[in-house]
């Protein structure tokens, strides 16, 4: 079993869930994303990142805004729709399921040892 490849489909499982939630918090520039999920330990390139931005973009659940910077070209700042919202209350609630149903198989098998 290779562990660093499970991990790291486990992590890619939930970016999307962590990415509408980041931007759920605050409009966020695609860089303020990336530090955030690196800081968290999911870390992510900008190559995995662009894509799911994209996708979710396609899909109504992001909607952007170009702002100046002061510091060099455009940025673009991401932001939920309301569809995109509905989708994140959506994920939380399975993510919430899904571990507590991981939790109780786990806690199960160590309280049988």
């Amino acid at each position: 079993m290779n562990i660093e490849k499970t991990k790291a489909q486990m992590r890619k499982g939930v970016l999307e869930l962590c990415t509408l939630a980041i931007i759920a918090e605050k409009d966020a520039y695609a860089s303020d994303i990336i530090e955030k999920l690196k800081s968290s330990d999911l870390i992510v390139v900008e190559g995995t990142l662009y894509p799911l931005l994209t996708r979710l973009k396609n899909d109504a659940l992001l909607q952007y805004r170009w702002e100046e910077s002061t510091s060099g070209p455009p940025r673009k700042y991401y932001q939920l729709t309301e569809k995109g919202e509905e989708s994140l209350n959506f994920l939380k609630s399975s993510w919430n399921n899904l571990t507590q149903a991981v939790d109780h198989i786990i806690n199960e098998e160590q309280e049988k040892k």
